[in-house]
Order: C-alpha cells, then structure tokens, then sequence
C-alpha cells in the first residue's frame, strides 16, 4: 500500500527569541497531526525557540534579518522554500510575511497569514502609523487566507482598512506544559522570596507594549503601604535598563527582583500570586492564559484580545491601560482581599481549560490546512 505523502507546512516568524508569538509556532508544531503533516520552521534570527525545536526533532532554520521588506533576503528564501518542498506557507506577524511573501508567490504557494496583533498602534508617530497600516493592508490582501487571534483584531482590520476577512482562531495555552497541580522547583527560594511575601510577577518583554515604566510607579505605591510584597520582573528588551534605573530612583530596588527571561516559565509562574499584564494593545497575549492556566489571579489592562481571554472580575481584573491609579487600586485589592484572589485563581483555571486549550486551536489550523489545499 502506497504511503500517503505528508504535507509540508513551513512556519515562519521574525525571531527566535521566546515571545508570545514564538511560543505559539512552538505549540503549533508540537502538536501537529504528524501522520498527516510534516512542519518545518523558518526564523529570521536565533535565539532559545530555535533549541527548543531541536528538542522537538522539528526542522528549524535561521535566514538572518531584522528588517521587513528585505529585498536583500527574498532570493534566499525563494531557494529555500524549493530545497524544502513546502506544500503551504503559514507565516506569523508582519516581519516574517514581509520576507516570504514574494517568495512564496513566485512558487504559487499559498499564504497563511496569523496576525498576532497588528504592527501600527497608536503609539506612533503618525507618518509611521500610516506606513504600517499601507504595509498591512498591502499584504493581508495577498494572502490566500488571514487568521486573526481575537474578535477585536479582526474589527480593528475591517475597520482600518474598508475590506477586510479574516478567520478567528484565538489562541490555546499546552495545559501539560502549565499544569497547575504540577511539581516544580522552589523558585521563590532561588530568590530568596520570603514565604509570606505576595508575589507579583511581570512576565514579559520589557518594552513600551507591555508599560513597565508604568508597572513600577504603581508597584512603588503599592510598596508604600504593603511591606510583605514582592515584584519579579522577568525578561528582556529595550527598555530593561530603564525599569532598572526607575527602580532605584522610586526607592524600591530592594522589593524588586529582576531577572532574563527563563525557559521554566511554569516553575515562575508557580512561584506567583499576581500576574500583571498593563498592556499598552495587545493581539490575545498568550501570557495572560498561561497564568490562568497556573491557577494565578491576573491583573491585565482592558485592550483588544485582553478582555476576550479575561472576564473582569470574574476571571481576573481588567484595568484601563495608562492608568496607575487604576492599577494600584486592582493591586491592593488582590493583596488585601484573599478571597477575591483564591476565586479568581479558581476561575481562570476553570477558563483556561475549557475554552483556550492548544489541541483545539491546532485542530482549526489543521482543518484549515487541508481545505486550503483541496482548493488549490
């Protein structure tokens, strides 16, 4: 009998750095119905997802840039999509779309975009804003399909652009990976955490999104009034030296633990009482689930895919982004009120497990890999 030949989808995404998105591709691959499909990642930098994979047994390599619309890398990739068979082409945030699309279509290969958040936010500068949303609109309509991970990105796109589909697949969490009831090294004793201390745990890239600078003014106030408190900020960007130094001019050096990002992020999220999300925008943050998914009480502010994966006050609490006062307030709340936390811990696992599983997630791609092909 004649073995069914395998569809090879490549994955591809900027970086290989752990993020939201990258954890995603990650879940993705992993798993995959490898009796039907064989994945192979594309990244345009090194970085930790790149070992992962490899531990994975999945195909993973590095073309390097750092820019979009790379016309220096579009040859490379063209050779590479034909040395490796690639059947379909799933790229996920604009950067890796921006580098493989030309590619791709040159071969007459279909294009699965996954939008993990749009590129322009109203942070930017206006001239830049307005790039951003050409580049997008450019691209989301020569993509045989776009997938948006929340309701509120989707509407973002029909609004932004006039003419926009797009199909929703929110995000899923690996609930063997974050399993609650799991047994985990001790790491508020790595650090040196007290027992008794309320841990907060800021679990993200230190960048202008996530609003650390913001995190630590309201985590100062809090401080002011809770001596037996403790903030661990985990990861790295472009703004960490700045947190750093913010720290030591609010005078709370010494209640903040900062550290890299780490690989046993369920061993950290273990470790917390509080996980806090003060996001500028977000597309559905796949950081916020896994806390859920570890039984943790969240505090995330109130945008896009945010308030789908949240239930204010039900779920965890919702915050207006930019709002310290906002955010002291939900703070204290869960420091002061230890039942409001247990039933929000309760609640969000409870969530997490019957609406954000990855295996149900990943059957939806799949589904939507094999009618992408009986199309063509």
């Amino acid at each position: 009998m004649e073995a069914v030949k395998k569809i090879r989808v490549l994955q591809t995404i900027r970086q290989g750095k752990i993020g939201g998105g990258e954890s995603h591709v990650l879940d993705l691959v992993r798993y995959l119905d490898k009796e039907l499909f064989e994945p192979v990642v594309l990244s345009f930098t090194d970085g930790p997802m790149i070992s992962s994979l490899a531990e994975l047994g999945i195909p993973a390599y590095v073309i390097y840039t750092e820019r979009a619309f790379d016309l220096s890398v579009w040859r490379q990739v063209k050779q590479f999509l034909r040395k490796q068979q690639i059947d379909i082409v799933h790229v996920h945030g604009t950067r890796a779309n921006t580098n493989v699309l030309w590619a791709a279509h040159s071969l007459g290969l279909p294009v699965i975009y996954t939008i993990h958040g749009w590129s322009f936010h109203d942070s930017l500068p206006t001239w830049n804003r307005k790039a951003r949303i050409l580049a997008e609109k450019f691209i989301t309509r020569r993509t045989r399909l776009n997938i948006t991970v929340s309701d509120a990105n989707h509407a973002t796109g029909v609004r932004t652009f006039g003419h926009f589909e797009s199909l929703v697949v929110k995000n899923g969490v690996n609930l063997d990976k974050f399993n609650r009831n799991g047994h985990y090294p001790d790491v508020r004793a790595a650090y040196g955490i007290p027992d008794h201390h309320i841990v907060i745990g800021y679990i993200v890239r230190i960048t202008e999104q996530k609003d650390p600078l913001g995190m630590l003014r309201a985590y100062a106030k809090v401080c002011a009034v809770n001596k037996e408190v403790t903030l661990l900020m985990i990861g790295e960007g472009d703004l960490k030296e700045a947190a750093i130094k913010l720290a030591g001019e609010l005078g709370i050096s010494k209640r903040v633990i900062f550290d890299n990002f780490r690989q046993d992020v369920p061993a950290v999220l273990h470790a917390v009482d509080i996980y806090c999300l003060p996001s500028l925008w977000e597309g559905f943050p796949i950081g916020v689930l896994e806390a859920m998914a570890m039984g943790k009480a969240v505090i995330a502010s109130d945008v896009d895919g945010t308030r789908e994966a949240v239930e204010d006050g039900i779920s965890g609490l919702l915050v207006p982004p930019r709002n310290e006062a906002a955010l002291v307030d939900a703070l204290q709340l869960l420091i002061q009120d230890e039942a409001l936390r247990l039933r929000l811990q309760e609640n969000a696992a409870k969530r997490v497990k019957a609406n954000f599983d990855v295996r149900d997630m990943t059957h939806r791609i799949e589904t939507v890999y094999q009618q992408l092909l009986a199309q063509l």
